[in-house]
């Protein structure tokens, strides 16, 4: 079967200019320009390079972007501390907190400090419960450029029967309602993960397959039926001696053996990836016009 690469790069691309576009107009007329800012924690290579990404997209976008950093060694209290001066600061529309946090700091207290109609990620309960019932909110980025990727390309998700693999509060719990939600997937979603019994049957029957267990590999093509869509959210990185950084992103899908039997994939890196910091920004600009929350 022929199958359709889904080009997240290119979308995302399309949809900055649409936001920076939208960015000077609202200057021009003496509006304020949409700021976002990022607290980033420590050294971790995935998270220093999201971090990069983010305050490029800010540059595209026509944003103006913060980075503040600390090292690993950081306390809660200090944290919270930073927290709350981004909460008070009228100039900020939107922040982030670039998971995952040290050990020694409660990630989900750090969540539940920051002001649910700054929280851009779309992880403060406030936001998720929203989400829950269909209320207008900061919907979780990497779910939202998925949503926006299977619109995009014009996939029909009405009636059809998804599989979502994983369930984080990040991706897999977020998606599934998304999926199951009239105005958005309209599906009938199952959700599997790593307990999950009958998983290559629940796997085959799909229409539509999300993998986001973060497991490289772990959609074989036998788990696939002809004509799916599939969409790879996993980025784990493997050694890999013949590139500079010593290591490539893998997705959760076996790409090679997966792509013939489906009629849309997206790949890894430049599917999925580029997405989510395009829905961050899309969050960023629904905040700076206040478009959620007064």
């Amino acid at each position: 079967m022929e199958y359709q690469l889904i080009d997240g790069k290119a979308t995302a691309t399309a949809i900055k200019q649409e936001i920076a576009a939208e960015v000077s107009n609202i200057v021009a007329r003496g509006g304020k320009q949409p700021h976002l800012a990022a607290v980033l924690v420590g050294h971790d290579g995935g998270s220093e390079t999201y971090v990069k990404n983010k305050v490029i997209a800010c540059e595209q976008c026509g944003f103006k972007s913060t980075l503040i950093r600390f090292e690993d060694t950081v306390t809660e209290e200090e944290l919270l501390a930073c927290v709350d001066r981004l909460n008070r600061d009228d100039d900020v529309d939107g922040f982030i907190v670039q998971l995952p946090l040290p050990r020694h700091i409660d990630e989900q207290k750090i969540i539940m400090a920051i002001d649910y109609r700054k929280d851009v990620d779309g992880f403060h309960p406030i936001n998720v419960g929203r989400m829950a019932i269909g209320l207008p909110c900061f919907v979780s980025a990497t779910p939202l450029g998925i949503l926006t990727l299977l619109r995009h390309y014009h996939i029909e998700t009405s009636g059809k029967k998804c599989v979502v693999l994983g369930r984080s509060n990040i991706v897999g719990k977020p998606m599934a309602q998304l999926m199951l939600q009239k105005q958005y997937g309209d599906c009938t979603v199952t959700v599997c993960h790593s307990h999950s019994k009958n998983l290559k049957d629940e796997c085959r029957a799909a229409d539509i397959i999300i993998a986001a267990i973060g497991r490289p590999d772990f959609v074989t093509a036998d788990m696939v039926k002809e004509g799916a869509v599939v969409i790879d959210v996993g980025t784990t990185r493997v050694p890999d001696a013949t590139r500079k950084s010593g290591f490539r992103l893998n997705g959760d899908v076996k790409f090679a053996e997966v792509a013939p039997r489906c009629s849309y994939i997206t790949p890894v890196p430049g599917g999925v990836g580029p997405m989510t910091i395009c829905s961050l920004m899309k969050n960023t600009l629904s905040a700076g016009k206040k478009e959620f929350y007064q």
